[in-house]
């Protein structure tokens, strides 16, 4: 039964023809079980030959460029537990954050970075260097899926790096496994490959997160 349900949904992630995409309504939501949606990744060797950060565009003017902040901006106006006051050129004072990996109210918004949850190198190593730029700037700057882009403290964030979740995770134990959903949720999201050894930490974090679903949506 396990096997038909990954079977399915790996059908499901296959990337159609161009015509016949273009026929098709825009992608729904979809919801799986932990760890039938981390045996749907793909598995592949990485290979970060020819990464340079600059090949993903960010921050871009965000997903309303008509409001003057910029995505890093958009998102941390998004993720505020208490909205800050916004200044000339989206300057933000004021304002409350809650950064999930270390269970830490943030109150200066300088003290926070926006992580891709994915890392860009990362990206790049699981598929997006066969992108086109544009795809790449898309993927840099998705507020399209709410994990894709994590406000976090600054330490925590740089503390990541580009490292997946076999090699760094986060340090507040509630973390683990929202952490390990919104991983595995955005390379679904962008159809993007895991290691073995990635893969298996993330089936190790899934084993014991019994009830926690993937929620994603395919990007266009």
């Amino acid at each position: 039964m396990m096997r038909a349900v990954v079977a399915a949904a790996a059908l499901a992630l296959s990337p159609p023809t161009a015509a016949y995409a273009a026929e098709q309504p825009a992608a729904v939501p979809q919801v799986l079980p932990m760890g039938v949606a981390v045996s749907a990744l793909p598995l592949a060797v990485e290979d970060r030959t020819g990464y340079q950060r600059t090949s993903f565009k960010h921050w871009n003017a965000g997903d309303i460029p008509a409001d003057g902040c910029n995505t890093r901006a958009e998102v941390l106006l998004s993720e505020a537990v208490e909205y800050p006051q916004i200044g000339p050129g989206c300057a933000l004072t004021g304002g409350v954050w809650w950064s999930y990996y270390d269970d830490t109210t943030v109150t200066n918004a300088s003290g926070l970075d926006i992580d891709h949850m994915v890392p860009l190198a990362e990206a790049w190593d699981s598929g997006a260097s066969s992108w086109t730029a544009q795809r790449r700037e898309a993927y840099a700057n998705d507020q399209g899926q709410l994990s894709s882009l994590v406000a976090v403290m600054a330490r925590s964030n740089r503390s990541k790096a580009d490292q997946d979740p076999a090699e760094w995770l986060p340090p507040a134990p509630d973390a683990l496994c929202r952490y390990g959903a919104e991983w595995t949720a955005t390379k679904l999201r962008w159809g993007l490959a895991a290691d073995g050894a990635e893969r298996e930490r993330l089936l190790d974090i899934a084993a014991g997160c019994g009830g926690t679903n993937v929620e994603f949506t395919p990007a266009p």
